[in-house]
């Protein structure tokens, strides 16, 4: 029975092989695979006999047929019995030599069969074959193919057949005519070769270890001949290829003296192949067997030979590569393999003939010399041992070249040297330094080219690989350890290898923690008299240097720190215990930080930090003066760095600050003012702050050095001035007077304030002003060099600051008070009025300001002059720039800054009423300026100087403020200035001045003047005040209508402002006691409303009892007459058109323009839930309606003529108005939100109205909670509407309402719930669907209430699943989405009433044809599922099992949402199912957002199904049967796949349960399916039927 049953599953898929769809046929493939596995000989028997009983079967398909016999014969070969073997034998052998042509697929299939039961029959398929292999008889080619695939496969079998083989085989190579049968020859040589070689090599384990070399030399030797006398020399590369293929193994088993006798003869050959082919590996392969054996056999001849040959295998080598040709790079190895046989042979002939090739101009031939050296220095060690020394004085040449590929190569050979002990020897650590150099190139010196052969990718550039191999070389190479340790030390200082500074340092770093694991606590730097390395204050002054720009080249800053972290034991013994905890905390800043967001200022005040506390530690004045020369000493190495340099020149001045030696410090001081490059900027801010930090410890010998200095031959003009400057020209000097008064300023900046004010006069100053002014005959000449303008300024600033932060400044008495206020007059006069371009101004006014503090307090005269020169500089400056330039920007706030602290200072030293008027005097021609900016900053400067004196105000006597009048006269015009900004500034001065006068008059500062706070409120109204408006009162009102015509008429023929305004006033007065003539009469007025009629509107709001009269009118026509007509515009119209009707649409338009009046407010929150509910329903009704048909006829006139005319859409008009209303009704957010949630452009389309309505429900709800309830009692009286639009409307709006909770807060839901129940019975679908909507919606908005509601909730919902017998309602539809969402949260007793009723009625949308269908009662089973919560009764959990098998299958639904719904019901089916893996499995597999595989998947979930519930099986079985006719392909490919696997883990008692027959029926017509998907899941699913065998 069970053979019968393979057989016939067999058979029905070998019929199905014939498959058009490759995926098909190698499914059916693979499922006579599966079926092989269990039963192979039956399987094998039915392949077998369908080849046979069908001949003329394609040969692909016949293909195919033999591919999985061949699989089943390999997996089970132990298995076969002779018989099935030999009738296996006999099918493929006539299989594969059926035809003679070559069919390569076909027949090669056949012969993988014969190969896979040779492994075991060998015997009997070498009878079959060499029944087919009879001498005098060109074999067929597959034969003599199958014959060397055999020999491969199963060597121990085959060569002992190989004498024979090759004696029958030698007399037919010369009766080869055709080229392939002559290539078949060649690749069995080859194969027959290569397998005789490996018996040869495992003779301990071959079954006949008596077998020599020698029986199979002559049959060799004699095909040999054949092949390199007559084969090589035709013309079909092909040929000639598969001949050098298989001279290389057949040269091993030649004799070794044909073999010597054969060399001059075959080399040469072989190497002229090179030549004619352009893809060589094989040529090369070949090669380098050959010379294998050669050397092998000590053969002579390849001396004679070796030049040509290395000439052959270098051009090779110099081949420019093409790094995407994986042909190329196999022909490098191999071609690199024979120089490695050569090296081992001939070390001495192999360098001869290369490390010459160095020295030449061709840049390929450099390049594939240093590989081949590269190559043999790791391939060849042993016997390149000896020939260290002549190697690296060979590399002296490439270590000069300059191109980049060369570079490349040479550190790439360097690299091979240091694995292999070279770099020890005399001359290796040049190859270091070359490296080195290599990781300094800067990386815009390697250019990138564009093409194949440029090699310039950035992963290849020269510096990078350097870096690479210089860190592997020292991390990963112990012996280099000795080589690079301390030697790497001396790179750190020379300025030519910054560049390489990070690898450097981390190379350092690794060594140098490898020696202190080794050598505990002995210092790592043993100098023994070694003058080369670098001393630890050079290492120190190096390392700290470059830190201060720490992110550049590859961010050396913490690599250099690390290194010093690292060295601390050689620096000092004493630093050890602070540097582990400082250090770190820097690296710590730089990692918070990067290059762009890094603050210089701090960072290198955190390593000044670090540098005076190490300095504090070591406490050795010798140590701090070493490291104080060393610093001046590397100075010149910084010329091209100046951010590095001026940092070191701060480090100097704190190492001299350190040191207790006056001589030291008097000493270096001279040497850096000597020495300086006073031209540079940032050289003489460095040298400054240098003198700077020192004076804080050293103020004498600063001071005194600078004087010396002062006095010395520097700064005289004359003809013979210079003695260690003879070179400098006039501005040389100005930079080094600039520099020098700077230092003065720092010196003065950073002086201890005890000692400062006894020399500041004497020592600072004083040579401050030597240094900017000189003498030349007697005459005292000023510079015009701005720079030492600018540090003059600078450094009197800094000084008198000082001298003000000090204890005693207040007191302190400069005598040349009035000659530096003069000099800072003088700058300031000489800067340009008009413009802004330094900040000297800022820095001198600046400088006064401190200045003015101090005693003796300034003349009168002078005072006034300060005041005069610094205002007209300032203010006369052109408007403040504009906001892109951030720089003069920021230049023009701080130079206004400066000047308002520079007059607070001088009101401060004069607090009296006379003292603020000569202050404001002076401003007084700039408030009155005809120039706006002006006034606005003289302005500005004055209410800062009144606010200034009001704030220290201090009365020690009750007198009037005589000033007052004078000064509110001169602010008191300005508060009707045409500037908005000086109207502001003015009112603030008064402010200030009433306030002022209060004060004098003996109130309290805290005391608030009414009148005073008034003049606040109207600042901001100052900035737009309202014009003066004048009204004509009209009594003539007997004849309203005609009167407002005949405004209407004379405003279209004026447009001036008092005309417009008088009419407004008329039409108000009319309204006032005529308004519902005036507002019928405007009704009037042609559509669309001119701007005139709109003004008229508006005037109509200005009062609010009229506002709500006139709105309470147009409400009234609004709803009085109906919204729209319907009438056809041709006779033969299929549908009327719906024509809006005239007086709702004008009462609609003026509505609007009522409401946009600010003056409306009032009126429209007395009005506004009918105002809501009445414009809501006038959209709905409005939706596609058209204009009247007159309006209409005037846009078509108004667009053929070329005018513009404003359209009027009737919805539109009713959407303006709606928007009018919310704002005036202080609901703006309301409009906003729709606005931004293109909620207005939905409720105009009939598509989008129900989502438009809804969202602005869900904005009423969020921003206008208490407006609802009279709203809601608005709406709630449209339940009885005639149009259904407007029903669907304010259901809609109901609806939602209930999703938000205030509803609930203000004790709406009762109501609201009693309302929309009533609306079930209407006769619109659409009703009773959105009353659905609305009370599921209480689960978001008050889902406290759900339960008590429950049933009232529940009956409405299952009332909608049952809403008629349309299988596509969309009542059920949301019936069925509002269960979802109200299961979670109602009583469970009441649903357990109905859980039965609603899973079966929910049931038949699982196969829905339309996807929400599907989507909502499959999500809606899944929270039935949850709601059970693992506890159902059995009659529901029927309805689980019956509902897995649908769950599973439809997780291939082409709708993403039903899948995640299945994905939903799945999860929490899983609980109730009381089968723990399961739930697991659907939990882990099912998650929301994660991939699945589902083949995966449906195997696991069918094994514990299986597993657990055995009795299912039928029942899964046949519902999945049903799913084979689904309409969806991916759901039909599902359905056998859920059969095969529920099969492959069925028990083989629970068979019985399967009608097998149906089954492979169904599975037979699946594999006519149009869809090659189901068929190939069909075939499939066969295979795994093999079960019921």
């Amino acid at each position: 029975m069970s053979e019968t049953y393979v057989k016939r599953l067999s058979t029905i898929l070998l019929d199905a092989i014939t498959d058009k769809d490759p995926r098909v046929q190698e499914q059916v493939c693979g499922a006579l695979c599966t079926l092989g596995e269990s039963q192979p000989a039956e399987v094998l028997s039915a392949c077998e006999e369908h080849l046979r009983l069908h001949e003329k079967l394609a040969h692909p398909y016949r293909t195919m047929v033999l591919r999985a016999m061949e699989t089943v014969v390999s997996n089970h070969i132990g298995e076969l019995d002779k018989d099935m073997a030999r009738a296996i034998i006999l099918l493929a052998s006539n299989e594969m030599t059926k035809v003679k042509e070559l069919v390569s697929d076909w027949q090669q299939a056949a012969s993988s069969v014969l190969v896979a039961v040779g492994r075991r029959f060998i015997s009997s398929v070498m009878e079959e074959l060499l029944s087919k292999f009879q001498p005098g008889l060109l074999p067929h080619p597959c034969t003599v193919h199958t014959l060397a695939s055999l020999s491969i496969s199963n060597v121990f079998g085959m060569v002992p057949f190989l004498t024979s083989i090759l004696s029958t085989m030698l007399p037919m190579l010369g009766a080869a005519k055709h080229d392939s049968m002559k290539v078949v020859f060649c690749c069995a040589l080859q194969r027959f070769s290569e397998s005789t070689l490996e018996y040869l090599a495992n003779l301990d384990q071959a079954p006949d270890p008596t077998v020599r070399k020698d029986a199979f030399a002559s049959d060799i030797f004699g095909a040999y001949d054949i092949l390199f006398h007559q084969w090589l020399q035709s013309r079909e590369a092909k040929l000639r290829l598969a001949v050098v293929e298989a001279l290389g193994p057949m040269s091993h088993l030649l004799p070794s003296e044909k073999l010597e006798e054969q060399l001059p003869k075959l080399l040469p050959g072989v190497l002229t192949l090179y030549k004619k082919h352009a893809e060589t590996v094989h040529v090369s392969k070949s090669l380098g067997q050959i010379l294998e054996a050669a050397v092998s056999v000590g053969s002579r001849t390849l001396d004679i030979q070796l030049d040509s040959l290395l000439a052959a295998l270098h051009a090779q080598i110099c081949v420019p590569i093409e790094s995407s040709s994986p042909l190329v790079t196999s022909n490098r190895k191999e071609v690199l393999r024979c120089f490695t046989v050569l090296a081992c042979c001939s070390p001495d002939r192999l360098l001869a003939f290369l490390l010459p090739k160095l020295d030449t101009s061709n840049e390929r031939t450099r390049v594939g010399t240093l590989q081949v050296l590269r190559h043999v220095i790791n391939a060849a060690a042993a016997q390149m041992a000896v020939k260290k020394p002549f190697i690296l004085s060979s590399m002296k040449l490439p270590l000069l070249d300059t191109n980049n590929k060369v570079k490349r190569a040479v550190v790439q050979v360097v690299s091979a040297m240091a694995h292999h002990g070279y770099l020890e020897q005399p001359g290796g650590k040049a190859m270091v330094e070359y490296v080195v150099q290599q990781c300094a190139l800067p990386p815009e010196a390697e250019p990138q080219k564009p093409g194949a052969d440029s090699e310039a990718l950035a992963a290849d550039s020269v510096r990078a690989i350097s870096v690479s191999t210089l860190y592997l070389v020292s991390t990963t190479v112990d012996r280099m350890g000795e080589v690079l340790w301390p030697y790497l030390l001396e790179f750190l200082v020379p300025v030519r290898f910054t560049g390489a500074l990070s690898p450097l340092c981390r190379s350092l770093v690794h060594l140098a923690q490898k020696r202190q694991e080794a050598g505990a606590h002995a210092p790592l730097i043993q100098y023994n008299g070694n003058v080369h390395l670098p001393s630890p204050y050079a290492i120190t002054t190096r390392l700290l240097a470059v830190s201060s720009n720490p992110y550049v080249g590859d961010g050396r800053g913490a690599a250099s720190l690390r290194l010093l972290s690292v060295l601390h034991q050689d620096i000092h013994p004493a630093l050890g215990q602070r540097w582990a905890t400082a250090i770190p905390l820097l690296l710590e800043h730089l990692e918070e930080y990067s290059e762009e967001t890094l603050s210089q200022k701090e960072w290198e005040e955190k390593l000044l930090m670090f540098l005076r506390d190490s300095l504090a530690v070591v406490s050795d004045n010798t140590w701090v003066c070493q490291l104080t020369l060393e610093m001046c000493k590397q100075l010149p190495n910084y010329n091209g760095t100046p951010l590095e340099k001026n940092f070191l020149y701060k480090c100097v001045g704190t190492t001299l600050g350190a040191a207790s030696s006056k001589e030291v410090v008097r000493k270096h001081l001279q040497e850096l003012l000597e020495t300086a490059r006073y031209q540079e900027e940032r050289e003489r801010e460095g040298l400054a702050c240098c003198f700077g930090i020192c004076a804080t410890s050293h103020l004498d010998d600063t001071l005194a050095q600078l004087e010396d200095f002062v006095k010395s031959d520097v700064l005289r003009k004359s003809a013979g001035i210079f003695n260690i400057f003879k070179d400098r020209s006039e501005s040389e000097a100005d930079k080094v007077r600039s520099a020098l008064i700077l230092c003065y300023g720092h010196v003065a900046a950073r002086a201890p304030c005890e000692l400062l004010l006894a020399r500041v006069e004497a020592d600072v100053f004083r040579n401050m002003s030597q240094c900017f002014s000189t003498k030349v005959l007697g005459i005292k000449v000023e510079t015009k060099d701005p720079a030492l303008r600018l540090s003059l300024v600078q450094s009197v600033c800094m000084a008198t600051q000082a001298i003000c932060s000090s204890a005693h400044g207040g007191s302190f008495h400069l005598s040349r008070k009035a000659e530096l206020v003069a000099q800072m007059v003088e700058f300031i006069k000489a800067e340009p009025p008009d413009s802004l371009r330094t900040p000297i101004r800022k820095k001198a006014m600046l400088a006064c300001t401190y200045l003015v503090t101090l005693e003796p307090a300034l003349e009168e005269q002078v005072q006034a002059d300060l005041i005069h020169s610094c205002l007209h500089s300032v203010m006369a400056m052109l408007p403040e720039p504009e906001e892109g330039d951030s720089h003069q920007e920021s230049l023009y706030l701080d130079t206004m800054q400066a000047l308002k602290d520079l007059l607070t200072s001088l009101l401060q030293r004069n607090m009296t009423p006379q003292g603020l008027q000569v202050m404001v005097e002076h401003l007084s021609p700039w408030i009155k300026s005809p120039r706006g900016h002006e006034r606005v900053r003289a302005l500005g400067l004055s209410a800062c100087l009144l606010q200034f004196f009001l704030e220290h105000l201090q009365i020690s006597a009750l007198v009037p403020f005589h000033n007052l009048g004078l000064l509110v006269g001169l602010f008191s015009p300005r508060c009707a200035d045409l500037w908005p900004a000086t109207r502001r500034e003015a009112v603030s001065c008064v402010h200030s001045l009433l306030y002022l006068q209060l004060g004098y008059e003996g109130f309290s500062r805290d005391y608030r003047d009414d009148v005073a706070e008034q003049l606040l409120s109207l600042k901001d109204g100052l900035a737009h005040p309202d014009p003066t408006i004048l009204f004509h009162t009209c009594h003539s009102i007997a004849q309203v209508p005609e009167i407002v015509s005949v405004l209407r008429s004379k405003l279209q023929e004026t447009r001036e402002e008092h005309v417009l305004q008088a009419a407004q006033h008329s039409v108000f007065v009319l309204a006032t006691h005529h308004c519902a003539t005036v507002v019928s009469s405007l009704l009037g007025s042609p559509l669309p409303f001119d701007s005139h009629t709109c003004t008229l509107w508006r005037a109509l709001a200005l009062e609010p009892g009229l506002a709500a009269q006139v709105l309470g009118l147009l409400l009234e026509k609004i709803s009085r007459d109906v919204p729209f007509k319907e009438s056809r515009a041709f006779l033969l119209s299929s549908t009327p058109d719906r024509v809006a009707t005239l007086l709702p649409l004008a009462a609609t338009c003026a509505l609007h323009e009522v409401a946009s009046a600010p003056a409306s407010g009032p009126a429209v929150l007395e009005l506004y839930p009918q105002l809501f509910a009445a414009l809501l329903l006038r959209v709905s009704c409005t939706m596609g309606v058209q204009p009247p048909r007159h309006l209409q006829a005037k846009e078509r006139r108004s667009a053929s003529s070329g005018l513009a005319s404003r359209s009027l859409e009737p919805c539109s008009s009713a959407v303006d108005a709606l928007q009018a209303v919310l704002v005036r009704g202080g609901n703006e957010d309301v409009v906003q939100h729709m606005e931004l949630d293109g909620g207005w452009q939905l409720l105009k389309t009939s598509a989008g109205h129900e989502e438009g309505v809804t969202r602005l429900a869900s904005a009423m709800a969020k921003f206008a909670g208490p407006r609802l309830p009279l709203v809601m009692k608005v709406l709630f009286a449209t339940q009885s509407s005639v149009y259904e639009v407007q029903r669907v409307t304010s259901t809609a709006f109901l609806a939602e309402l209930l999703s938000s909770n205030v509803v609930n807060d203000l004790m709406l839901l009762e109501s609201l719930l009693d309302n929309l129940t009533a609306r079930q019975k209407d006769t619109s679908a659409r009703v009773r669907r959105l009353v659905l909507r609305g009370l599921a919606n209480v689960a978001s908005g008050s889902p406290e209430k759900v339960q008590t509601h429950s049933p009232q909730l529940l009956t409405a919902m299952i009332s909608g699943l049952d809403d008629g017998d349309d299988p596509h309602s969309l009542v059920a539809l949301e019936a069925m989405v509002g269960l979802a969402r109200l299961l979670d949260l109602v009583d469970t007793w009441d649903l357990r009433a109905v859980l039965l009723h609603i899973a079966v009625r929910i049931r038949p949308f699982f196969d829905s044809e339309r996807m929400e269908f599907r989507s909502a009662s499959i999500r809606l089973f899944g929270h039935l599922n949850k709601a059970c919560r693992g506890d159902c009764e059995d009659v529901f959990l029927e309805q689980v099992v019956g509902g897995l098998a649908p769950l599973l299958l439809h997780l291939q639904d082409p709708q993403a949402p039903v899948v995640a719904a299945c994905r939903f019901a799945l999860r929490m089916c899983g609980p109730n199912l009381e089968c723990e893996e399961l739930a697991a499995v659907f939990q882990k597999h099912l998650q929301e957002g994660h991939g699945l595989h589902f083949g995966e998947f449906l195997n696991t979930t069918c094994k514990h199904l299986m597993r657990h519930f055995p009795d299912l099986l039928g029942r899964l079985l046949s519902t999945s049967l049903f799913y084979f006719k689904s309409s969806w392909e991916d759901v039909r490919a599902a359905a056998p796949m859920l059969t095969g696997f529920l099969v492959l883990h069925v028990e083989a008692e629970q068979l019985p349960q399967v009608d097998l027959e149906q089954l492979l029926a169904a599975l037979q017509l699946l594999l006519k399916d149009p869809a090659p998907e189901v068929r190939a899941k069909a075939a499939e699913t066969l295979g795994r039927l093999v079960k019921f065998a």
